[in-house]
């Protein structure tokens, strides 16, 4: 989808504060952060949410974008006290941009349930 605003971001079409990025996977700072820390992890390959990824090539771009949020969280040392990582689908989902994307959430205590 060359039109997606997270395949033209994962392109380096359209700047964005890159956090870390791999062949498979790239994570970048949310323009409307909700949290501390809230780093978006997105494939770099199309899917339009998680429920596009029981193909085996879905199954490893979400292992891939997992791994890569994981990273993060450990390289920011989220991980001593925890952090969240959420996908939305769809728009009852709160799903705004169709292409998978996990939010990495952190740096303070994150309420439940989450609204």
């Amino acid at each position: 989808m060359s039109q997606c605003l997270f395949c033209q971001i994962s392109r380096g079409e359209i700047p964005a504060k890159i956090v870390k990025q791999t062949d498979q996977a790239v994570a970048f700072h949310d323009l409307n952060p909700q949290a501390p820390v809230h780093i978006l992890v997105v494939p770099t390959t199309h899917m339009n949410s998680i429920a596009d990824t029981r193909s085996p090539e879905g199954s490893d771009a979400l292992l891939a974008t997992v791994n890569l949020a994981v990273d993060i969280a450990r390289d920011l040392g989220l991980d001593a006290a925890g952090y969240r990582l959420v996908t939305n689908v769809g728009e009852n989902g709160g799903q705004s941009v169709l292409h998978l994307h996990l939010h990495l959430l952190g740096g303070r205590r994150l309420g439940w349930p989450p609204g």
